[in-house]
């Protein structure tokens, strides 16, 4: 057996270990981390565009700049047509929560008396009366004592998100130069092995945001053909919404499809089967999700086992709440990249005696001229 597989089990040690130190830090400075993924993100969708635009003969700076303004002037459009498009709302902005809420405990008073209807044996146990006074205590006053502070905190990220797009041109333009900085820093024995290092950091993370981008589109399309298919109102934005919170794992999906089911029921108050289509067809999206596009998509952006994945996902929500959930993964991907390099540069007996024969190279040239 080599020393790389003797040290297998201590690199993923550290690889586990590091990814929790990571995120972490990361929940620590949440108003920088949550931009910077965001820049992340922007910047694999605009690097190939760009990249488009090098081999034509324009200069990195210029490039950066008409892709960013590009995507930019693509996103008004998005949001002008969004506008004109989506059906101006029956009721005004502020009675809108109280709507979908009271729509929801609506659909499941009616969805728990179909239940004791279909099965007598549950009525001696009042669970429509029990569940009833239950969300009626805890949704009193929700709206006037949570929306403020929901609008102050959205009002808080803002700044925070602002720099998003000023990341992202960074990225695109400084991006090579930061590799080469990073490179010259390291000794000679180890430059291969370095560069190889920062490709595949940059393959790995760009496989997964483009996994991930792919996985939208795909999710949308689905979402929004099936919620059409039903007979709902703005389908493919509800489909757009319920996918880019499925980035979150577990959480994302289930605050996608508790979305839907609340406009739907209040879209068709007098409708239950429009709710009840529309969880079928979030559970239907899931199963292809989970046995056909992912393994199409993300499955083949990052190399790590179902078991490992499972385990980080739930550690990730441990650790960092909402965040880990979606930095875990990428981040498990990068550093699993880096421990391994590592972990081949530290127990690589003949790189390691290159290093130590130029190290004394250098000695020896420094103190030639002192005897």
């Amino acid at each position: 057996m080599s020393e790389q597989q003797r040290s297998g089990p201590i690199v993923w040690s550290g690889i586990i270990a590091g990814t929790c130190v990571l995120l972490y830090l990361l929940q620590q400075v949440l108003w920088l981390s949550v931009p910077f993924l965001v820049g992340i993100i922007l910047y694999y969708m605009l690097l190939s565009p760009m990249q488009r635009l090098l081999r034509m003969g324009y200069s990195r700076n210029t490039a950066a700049l008409i892709v960013g303004a590009g995507f930019l002037l693509l996103l008004l459009l998005v949001v002008l047509a969004m506008i004109a498009w989506i059906p101006a709302p029956s009721t005004t902005w502020h009675e809108m929560p109280s709507r979908y809420l009271s729509a929801g405990m609506r659909f499941l008073r009616n969805m728990m008396s179909a239940l004791e209807d279909q099965f007598p044996f549950l009525r001696p146990a009042h669970l429509g009366d029990s569940m009833n006074a239950s969300l009626a205590s805890y949704t009193r006053g929700f709206v006037k004592r949570h929306l403020t502070d929901v609008l102050m905190a959205a009002a808080a990220w803002v700044p925070s998100l602002l720099l998003a797009p000023f990341l992202t041109f960074f990225f695109l333009r400084d991006g090579r130069r930061f590799k080469r900085f990073l490179a010259r820093a390291v000794p000679n024995a180890f430059f291969e092995k370095t560069l190889y290092l920062l490709h595949e950091v940059d393959q790995t993370a760009r496989r997964y945001f483009h996994g991930m981008l792919k996985l939208t589109i795909i999710d949308t399309l689905v979402l929004s053909v099936g919620l059409w298919a039903i007979g709902m109102q703005a389908a493919l934005v509800l489909g757009f919404i319920a996918a880019v919170l499925a980035w979150v794992p577990y959480v994302g999906s289930i605050a996608g499809c508790l979305l839907v089911v609340l406009v739907a029921a209040a879209d068709a108050p007098d409708n239950n089967m429009m709710a009840y289509s529309a969880i079928f067809v979030f559970i239907a999206a899931r199963l292809l999700d989970d046995f056909i596009f992912m393994p199409l998509t993300l499955g083949r952006s990052l190399r790590i086992h179902p078991l490992v994945t499972v385990l980080m996902i739930f550690i990730g929500g441990a650790l960092a709440g909402v965040t880990g959930l979606m930095l875990v993964l990428p981040l498990l991907g990068v550093v699993m990249v880096v421990g391994e390099t590592i972990g081949v540069l530290v127990t690589d007996a003949r790189l390691q005696a290159r290093h130590r024969y130029a190290r004394a190279l250098r000695v020896k040239q420094a103190s030639n001229d002192l005897k």
